[in-house]
């Protein structure tokens, strides 16, 4: 073996064991890799597989609440109810109220929706101008007249429904409207109602609040302190509506600390298609507590 062949083989074997070394650099940079996404695959199927249970949960009491409204009869049915079971690891309580108790943005009178926004703190003249906003986004415009309400709405860009209203949130888009005010009035409005009326039976302390007395026959200035109805009165003057939907929520408290509510909205239907869901909402803020373990 000549001297050059002697000192290039040492060279090979250098280059042989670089290369070996950036394989196994490479294999450990995989290997990392691989972990790292087999333990982020791990956290998203198990928060994927609660998710699955959650919504299974949710899906199996609206259909609790369903069966429950439906063996009732329309005659004997509740505005409202509750119940609660356990499954698993989790404990479900399940409410259900009759979207009577809201007023219906696209029914209410405007003495009503000026009632409520009065009671939610805007002053006379400003709840006025709301009301009359909201009818104006509910109302088809007259054939070949000016269409005032469109020409407020030039300057946000963008045009009245001026149709029913599709969904509440749309509350957020009348012109003119705070969003605070939207977002206090949220919780007491709805477009399932289907009716002018609402239940004061069931109704919030804020609903019956804005319905104007009528006792004599004619609706008096919601405004006025000494025409106004009290709850007791509102009561006994206001006509019961009665609504084929119902808003039930449901509160999942998973063992462990975790709890998620959702709320979806039903309309009863018949023998062929008991109901009907028309509005789902995930992660929603809570309105019960959750029942002890072992309470009926």
């Amino acid at each position: 073996m000549s001297g050059d062949d002697a000192g290039r083989i040492p060279a090979q074997r250098g280059f042989v064991i670089v290369a070996v070394l950036w394989i196994l650099l490479a294999l450990s940079a995989l290997a990392m890799v691989f972990a790292a996404y087999l333990s982020a695959s791990t956290r998203e199927l198990a928060i994927s597989d609660s998710a699955l249970k959650a919504e299974a949960l949710v899906s199996a009491s609206v259909e609790l609440a369903a069966y429950q409204l439906a063996l009732a009869g329309d005659k004997e049915r509740p505005p409202q109810g509750s119940f609660h079971f356990g499954m698993d690891d989790a404990n479900v309580l399940v409410t259900f109220t009759s979207e009577a108790a809201r007023v219906d943005l696209n029914f209410a009178p405007k003495e009503v929706l000026a009632g409520l926004f009065a009671v939610l703190g805007a002053s006379k003249d400003a709840a006025n101008e709301d009301a009359d906003r909201i009818i104006g986004w509910r109302t088809r415009p007259v054939s070949g007249g000016t269409n005032e309400e469109e020409a407020r709405y030039n300057a946000v860009g963008y045009s009245p429904r001026q149709s029913l209203f599709a969904h509440a949130d749309e509350l957020a888009l009348v012109v003119g409207l705070p969003p605070a005010l939207v977002k206090r009035a949220l919780p007491f409005v709805t477009v399932f109602n289907g009716s002018p009326d609402v239940d004061p039976t069931i109704a919030a302390p804020e609903v019956l609040a804005a319905l104007p007395d009528t006792g004599a026959g004619k609706p008096q200035d919601p405004f006025n302190a000494g025409t106004v109805a009290g709850p007791a009165q509102a009561m006994s003057n206001a006509p019961t509506a009665k609504s084929a939907c119902y808003r039930i929520e449901t509160l999942i408290s998973f063992r462990g600390g975790r709890r998620t509510a959702s709320e979806v909205v039903i309309a009863l239907g018949d023998q062929v298609e008991p109901f009907r869901i028309l509005s789902w909402q995930d992660d929603v803020q809570p309105r019960h507590s959750p029942p002890r373990r072992g309470s009926s």
